[in-house]
C-alpha cells in the first residue's frame, strides 16, 4: 500500500508521489489503497479493535475494485464546518445512510477531483430515490487553503453540488482521518513555493444499517466500478 505525495502550486502542477509508513495493513498494494499509520503520533487508531488495521473478508479478488472488511471501521467523530459556514456532525448528519468519505484537498492536481468525477458520475446513473439517500463527504486535508466558501466552489465543479464538503481544525481532522485508517500530513510549502500535501487515497463506504466503515476503494476505482457498487452500498449490501 502507499500514500499519495502531491506537490502543487497555486496555478498547478504535476504531482508527485511517494510512499509513507504503513503499518499491519492486510489488503494487497495492487488496489491502490492506502490504509496507513504511524505518521509521528499514536499509532492506534481510536474507534477500531487493536488501531487502524484493515482486514479483507474472504481474501482479496483483485478483479473487484471493492475490499471488504471483517473488521468495519467506527465512523469518525468529526464535527466541522461544512460549504455554508455551519457546524456539520458527520455521525449524526449520515446516521442511517449510506456514506462515501474522502480525505483530499481542493488543489490536488490529479486523484482528487478524478475521485470525485467518478463518484458524480456513478451517482448520476442512480434513480433519483437512490440518488437522495446517498452522502458523499469530502474532508480536506488542507484547511488553511480549503475554506468553506473555496470547498464551495470547487466540489461542485469537481463532483456534485449534492457533495458535503467539509473544512475545520488540521489535528481534528487528522485525527478522524486515522480513525479510519488514513494517514495525512499538514501540507508544506517547499524552497520553490510549491505545496507539498501527502494524503491517504482511499474512498470508505458506510453501511446505511450499521454506521459502519465496511468497503475500502482505492484511487484506481472507475466510475463504471462505482456504478456496478452503488446499488448495494445503497442497501447495506457487500458489492
Amino acid at each position: 500500500m502507499s500514500d499519495k505525495k502531491t506537490a502543487d502550486q497555486d496555478g498547478g502542477r504535476p504531482g508527485r508521489r511517494a510512499p509513507l509508513i504503513a503499518a499491519a495493513v492486510a489488503i494487497v498494494a495492487a488496489l491502490g489503497i492506502t490504509a496507513a499509520v504511524g505518521l509521528g503520533g499514536d499509532d492506534t487508531a481510536p474507534g477500531t479493535k487493536g488501531g487502524a488495521v484493515a482486514e479483507v473478508s474472504g481474501g482479496t479478488d483483485n478483479d473487484k475494485a471493492a475490499t471488504v472488511l471483517d473488521r468495519p471501521f467506527t465512523k469518525p467523530d468529526l464535527v466541522l464546518t461544512d460549504t455554508k459556514g455551519e457546524k456539520y456532525d458527520l455521525r449524526a448528519a449520515t446516521k442511517g445512510k449510506p456514506t462515501l468519505v474522502y480525505f483530499g484537498y481542493t488543489h490536488c492536481p490529479d486523484v482528487c477531483p478524478l475521485t470525485m468525477s467518478n463518484i458524480a458520475i456513478a451517482r448520476k446513473q442512480l434513480p433519483k430515490t437512490d440518488q437522495d439517500k446517498l452522502q458523499v463527504v469530502f474532508v480536506t486535508t488542507d484547511p488553511e487553503r480549503d475554506t468553506a466558501a473555496e470547498l464551495g466552489k470547487w466540489l461542485p465543479a469537481a463532483g456534485d453540488p449534492s457533495f458535503v464538503g467539509l473544512t475545520g481544525d488540521f489535528k481534528t481532522i487528522q485525527a478522524g482521518a486515522r480513525s479510519i485508517g488514513i494517514g495525512i500530513d499538514p501540507a508544506k510549502k517547499e524552497k520553490d513555493g510549491s505545496v507539498v500535501s501527502m494524503h491517504g487515497a482511499q474512498v470508505i463506504a458506510f453501511s446505511p444499517t450499521t454506521d459502519q466503515g465496511y468497503v475500502l476503494y482505492g484511487e484506481n476505482t472507475s466510475a463504471d466500478d462505482y456504478a456496478k457498487d452503488l446499488p448495494k452500498l445503497i442497501k447495506g449490501e457487500n458489492p
